[in-house]
């Protein structure tokens, strides 16, 4: 069994030659090797924050699971915080800080990585409101574009920097730095603001109703993805796909131009990164008061 030594710990890898991603032959010893790759962009988006994983241990298309509790199997110097919810229980989740945790993780075959929006300094307090931008059956990419082009254009009309990234699924995420001293409500009430401002703008491919029956297919403004305990998948994490995509941040110009979901990967994000840096950055370093949306 392999090991190897990462910031004076002892890491077990196991089952390295375990094929995650079976279309692309990518195993787990090149998914390991990813997170490695790009430790040093993903770690900032992830530190001192609640983390929530999806397990693939046999692969993409074998039997996955969520976990927010950290294993009893933990090393002991995996840096980790427990919540207690509203109604009593206690999580102890882990905390992602440094790379001997993320190649930890990357080892539980923790496919898709998934941070709470706020600290554990700070858990009432999102650092960013989110827009979650998602087609349905009636609607396609194409239109997600269309609308996250439009709520990047209102959200500056307001005075507002914005940070969009692909889902690595079917959608696109747009994040709203803020200044950390708004309840997870405040970010809420903002966020459906705006949204059924684009509803009432797109009002034949957009809807913020909760209900999937009365969606008539139409794209789905998500804003109460801004709960506390709610997580989004992290920038630079790959998804359980055919062709391992990557939620990969990307320029509002590369989104004007027309990009499609699938061609960021695994194989080519660490070439990107290595050519663009983090361009997701302004997300942690800006901070933004929308005090004036919600009458403080």
């Amino acid at each position: 069994m392999p090991q190897i030594l990462l910031e004076d710990e002892k890491l077990k890898l196991t089952n390295l030659s375990k094929v995650l991603w079976p279309d692309d032959n990518i195993t787990k010893a090149d998914f390991i090797k990813y997170y490695a790759q790009i430790a040093h962009v993903i770690l900032p988006h992830l530190k001192d924050r609640p983390m929530v994983f999806t397990r693939y241990p046999d692969g993409i298309y074998g039997k996955a699971f969520y976990q927010k509790n950290v294993p009893h199997y933990a090393p002991e110097w995996l840096k980790t915080v427990k919540i207690e919810s509203d109604e009593g229980n206690i999580t102890e989740y882990v905390v992602i800080n440094d790379i001997k945790s993320l190649i930890w993780a990357a080892n539980q075959a923790s496919l898709e990585l998934h941070p709470w929006l706020s600290r554990i300094s700070s858990l009432d307090n999102p650092d960013y409101v989110v827009f979650d931008l998602d087609p349905m059956e009636n609607t396609d990419f194409q239109d997600v574009r269309k609308v996250a082009l439009a709520l990047r254009d209102l959200l500056e009309m307001e005075g507002l920097v914005s940070f969009p990234k692909t889902s690595g699924s079917t959608g696109i995420q747009v994040y709203l730095p803020i200044a950390c001293k708004y309840t997870y409500q405040q970010a809420r009430e903002f966020a459906k603001l705006f949204c059924l401002a684009i509803e009432k703008t797109f009002p034949d491919i957009t809807t913020t109703e909760r209900s999937v029956s009365k969606r008539e297919g139409k794209l789905y403004l998500d804003y109460l993805q801004n709960v506390k305990g709610k997580t989004i998948i992290s920038p630079y994490s790959p998804r359980p796909k055919k062709g391992a995509p990557v939620s990969c941040p990307i320029s509002w110009e590369e989104l004007e131009q027309g990009v499609t979901i699938d061609i960021f990967t695994i194989k080519n994000m660490p070439e990107r990164i290595s050519q663009k840096g983090d361009i997701f950055e302004g997300v942690l370093s800006i901070k933004q008061n929308i005090d004036r949306w919600l009458n403080i």
